[in-house]
């Protein structure tokens, strides 16, 4: 049986239309094709391509039941508003982004992008979800564009790209649950991209102080094409995707920086067991995983601190744990590479419900820089990692970066080599990880640089993290 398809082509002039028209199947545009204002309205039952001679301007309603091509460059945006209204899954393809003004997606089949949609308008999600392709391509909101009606059975499932200068929070989701990302703070015209993953989050156990867990089941990925720096605000639903059961004051905006995890900032409000938000520092490495981190365990097991140093030829490691309950064991780790670990002792716990001390001084260590962690087995069977810790042997001569005089008292008076230069961000965390200041330290010069240590800071030990996009530099303080 032959189908007739209805094929309108408008080879060499302007087709301009004022009322309503329909096309039954399909549209094909191969010259001008304008639509004046905002009561023009223009049915396509079938599928629609915009060849790449041709020019469509849409200043009405452009409705499109089935697949949409775009192969004309410069188009343009007009002020009209595009309808995806299938019954089927719609493909958006083409070479070229097709650009409307206002977007509804009105398909419970959804809708797939095999090219660039570009919205500069009001995005109304009706039905469905957006789905975009491995390529990738994107769901684009210029400059000013919004959205509005999106929820967990319409969203976008892939990339999505925001471009401008204001607060924007990411549509995105897996298809089941919408779990939206948002940048905030914007300090110039930017261009970002931003993806929903459902877990496993990857390399969980390579976690930098004062995290000593990240969240398993999620993360997103961020990328920035260009611009400047923002703040990413995430939040955590646990009806939707089971989060840590920590305590929300330890949660931390996290990401991953090819080595580690590590802390961003930000302290969680809102209710683990519910839902809550945090929101970071103001970031600017991009093109990273980002997810939500902790400074602490839930109780029962809690470690307040494990800290090592150097100590004449051993190594010096020692750990307070806090309500230690129902544990079977800890295993002490050691690595040379901070990827892969071995242990080298194991302590059976004391379970008597206050604080516990463990200690264990590793003379076999002969690299110049070790990492260690803690690794913690309950009686289920259940396992929790610490952070890592970095114990760096002297080397002959000076050391590239060392504490001058530890134990301090009013001030921190740091020695760095002259490939340590740069402006550093530092933050210093007591021992149940929890940061008690931050700021900015400078390092022009090879020297001693020195951080002025708030007044209120009580006596005991403490993490000094300082880092840069070419450094991450830790050390533990002891004040007295």
């Amino acid at each position: 049986m032959k189908r007739y398809i209805n094929i309108l082509l408008i080879p060499f002039g302007l087709l301009s239309f004022s009322s309503t028209m329909f096309a039954q199947v399909n549209l094909e545009n191969t010259g001008i094709l304008y639509s004046s204002n905002s009561a023009d309205i223009l049915y396509i039952n079938g599928s629609f391509t915009n060849r790449a001679t041709a020019a469509l301007t849409n200043a009405g309603s452009l409705y499109v039941r089935q697949d949409v091509t775009n192969n004309q460059s410069a188009m343009a945006v007009g002020t009209g508003t595009l309808y995806l209204n299938g019954s089927s899954t719609q493909t958006i393809g083409g070479t070229q982004t097709f650009k409307t003004y206002n977007l509804v997606t009105n398909n419970n089949a959804g809708i797939t992008l095999n090219n660039n949609l570009s919205a500069s308008g009001v995005h109304t999600f009706t039905a469905g979800n957006i789905s975009t392709s491995a390529t990738p391509n994107y769901m684009v909101y210029e400059a000013g564009a919004s959205y509005t009606g999106d929820n967990d059975a319409k969203h976008v499932i892939g990339w999505v790209k925001k471009l401008g200068n204001t607060d924007f929070t990411f549509p995105v989701g897996n298809g089941t649950y919408e779990r939206t990302i948002a940048l905030t703070s914007l300090t110039a015209v930017s261009e970002f991209d931003a993806r929903y993953f459902d877990g496993p989050t990857p390399n969980i156990i390579a976690l930098f102080s004062p995290l000593v867990l990240v969240d398993e089941n999620e993360y997103w990925r961020i990328n920035k094409i260009s611009g400047a720096n923002a703040q990413v605000a995430m939040n955590w639903d646990n009806s939707k995707v089971a989060v840590p059961q920590v305590l929300t004051s330890n949660i931390r905006a996290a990401y991953y920086n090819n080595s580690f995890w590590a802390s961003i900032g930000g302290s969680g409000t809102g209710n683990v067991a519910t839902t809550g938000s945090v929101t970071s520092n103001s970031v600017s490495a991009f093109n990273n995983t980002f997810t939500l981190g902790s400074t602490a365990y839930v109780l029962p097991l809690s470690i307040v601190n494990f800290t090592g140093n150097r100590s004449g030829n051993y190594n010096a490691l020692r750990w307070t744990i806090n309500n230690e309950t129902d544990v079977l064991h800890y295993e002490l780790q050691r690595s040379n590479d901070a990827v892969n670990f071995a242990t080298i002792n194991t302590q059976n716990a004391k379970n008597n419900g206050a604080t516990a001390l463990y200690n264990y001084d590793d003379v076999a260590a002969m690299q110049n820089k070790i990492y260690y962690r803690l690794k913690c087995i309950d009686n289920n069977g259940q396992i929790k990692y610490s952070g890592i810790v970095i114990i760096e042997q002297a080397k002959s001569g000076s050391k590239d970066f060392y504490v001058v005089k530890n134990p301090v008292q009013d001030k921190i008076d740091i020695y760095a080599a002259a490939n340590l230069k740069g402006t550093y961000n530092y933050t210093l965390a007591n021992s149940t990880g929890q940061v008690v200041q931050s700021g900015v330290l400078s390092v022009p010069y090879e020297g001693i640089h020195t951080i002025q240590l708030q007044t209120y800071l009580p006596k005991g030990i403490y993490v000094l993290l300082l880092r840069n996009e070419q450094n991450v530099l830790q050390k533990n303080i002891l004040k007295e």
